[in-house]
Order: C-alpha cells, then structure tokens, then sequence
C-alpha cells in the first residue's frame, strides 16, 4: 500500500490494494489512518461490487439506514443510487457535510463511480481544518461557543414533490427532523478544531436574529469557499474515495447535465475505531 498526498490541506491517493477481496487488519488500518490524515483519500481502477462495497464499509463502522430522499441500488437498501441525467438533475452541486441535520452526523462516505460522462462531473472536497485555521484571532473568539441549527434544507424540494404536498413535507420533516451543533467542532482523533456550518443545511446561529445569523454565517460560506482549502477530482469509471465526513466538504460539479452519471455511495455512521457503536 501505498499513499501519496496529493496537497498539503487535503487528498491523498492510495495504491496497491484490490477493495474487492477481503483486507486484513493492518491494511485496514492503514486505511483509517491515510483517512485521518488526509481526509479524503481516493482508490483507482476499483472493481467493486455491491457486496464488497458494504463489506468494506462496514470494516470502519455501522452502516446508515436507506436515504431519505434518494433512491438505492436494487437489492441494496443501504447503498445510495446517486443516478442524473437531464431527466433527473442533481442536487448536490453546493457546499454540503452530509446528512448534518442528523443528531449524529455520520463519520464517513464510500462513493464508487459506475458510469462517468465524457466530460465534466468532478467533484470537489475542502478541509475544514483549513478553513478554520485562516479566521482571524477575532473571529475565531467570535464563534468559539455558538451553535447553529441544521435542517434538510434543499431536500423539502423532493418532500414537497411537483405536486406540491404539503401534508407529505411536514411528514417527512417531522421524521427527517432538525439538529443543533457546534459552529466549531474538535475532531475525535486528530484533537483538532474546525468549522462546522455548511451552506445546504445549516439555516441560522442559535439565539442570533435573521439578519444578523445571515450576516454571520454568509461570511463563514464566503470563507469556506477558497481554492487553498480544497481539492478537485476528475472521475474514472471504477474510482473509490473515502473522506471523513466530519471534517470536510464537498461539491458535485452538474456541468455534466443532460449527460448520465451514476455513482454507488455507502454512508458510515460511527467511527468504531474511536467512538464505538452508535
């Protein structure tokens, strides 16, 4: 196994390991650490079926329950089916941390590429580590003890449905539901702090106004946003990459759109190497 940083804030490639077969201890470990280390790390020419996906996944810690907005691969409820075309447009094409709504928002992702379009479709991660250590001393003090609210944001689109439903939407909030976080968080293992707001799912700093939870949060996003905190990928068919969903980022890139992607995605929720079960 082999891993070689691809920047000094965040990415890494690892060579030398088939994800389809089975991986002892210490490969898996050297995973884990590559990951903590670098944040999101990515795997070439993988032959991944959905078994071994899951399998692999399940090696860092308990699988998600099946999304609840999109659908998944046939067979295989927890494993996300990210499918778009010009008939079924992506919705992720913003900064967003998965799932932050959650109480516990899940420690990691396992994306898989099945079918890449010719052109365009990249996807961008961002160290937030990074982007909390280039705030000012001022802002830092600013933010240390305020907490945000999160919600599923964008995705009341697909609860609400073209049929405008609004009885389905308040159903499916009431079930999604809402979480209060932290706007700078330490990481469990590394003992580093970063920010943790996210323009898809986080709606307002507790105990702050409209306006000025806007003002506040909006410069953070502006922030956030730097080419010096992130790293883009350019998809081949058959690529894996994993990243500590706690700590980063991401942007799907839809400049693809009519053409077809379909992507393969497990969720992890906990960290059994340092939280334990969930």
């Amino acid at each position: 196994m082999i891993v070689k940083q691809l920047s000094p804030a965040i990415g890494a490639e690892i060579s030398g390991l088939d994800l389809s077969g089975p991986l002892n201890d210490t490969q898996l470990n050297a995973v884990y650490s590559a990951l903590v280390d670098n944040k999101v790390i990515f795997f070439h020419d993988q032959d991944l079926g959905a078994e071994s996906h899951l399998k692999f996944a399940e090696s860092f810690g308990d699988i998600d329950r099946p999304h609840s907005v999109y659908p998944h691969v046939d067979g295989f409820q927890q494993i996300t089916l990210l499918e778009n075309d010009g008939d079924r447009p992506p919705n992720t094409n913003d900064w967003h941390t998965d799932l932050t709504y959650y109480p516990n928002p899940p420690f990691a992702s396992i994306l898989h590429s099945r079918v890449i379009p010719e052109t365009g479709g990249d996807t961008l991660w961002t160290s937030m580590y990074a982007a909390y250590d280039a705030l000012s001393e001022h802002v830092k003090a600013e933010i240390e003890d305020l907490h945000a609210i999160h919600d599923p944001g964008t995705f009341r689109n697909q609860f609400l449905g073209k049929d405008m439903n609004i009885e389905k939407l308040n159903d499916s909030m009431k079930k999604v539901g809402s979480a209060v976080h932290p706007v700078v968080r330490t990481h469990p293992v590394s003992g580093r702090k970063f920010l943790f707001v996210n323009r898809s799912f986080t709606n307002q700093i507790y105990g702050f106004g409209t306006m000025k939870s806007a003002r506040l949060l909006n410069y953070l996003f502006d922030h956030i946003n730097q080419p010096e905190f992130q790293i883009r990928h350019r998809w081949s068919v058959g690529d894996v990459v994993m990243w500590d969903n706690r700590v980063t980022q991401h942007y799907a890139v839809a400049d693809y759109v009519p053409h077809y992607r379909r992507m393969h995605r497990v969720t992890v929720l906990n960290d059994r190497r340092a939280d334990g079960p969930p």
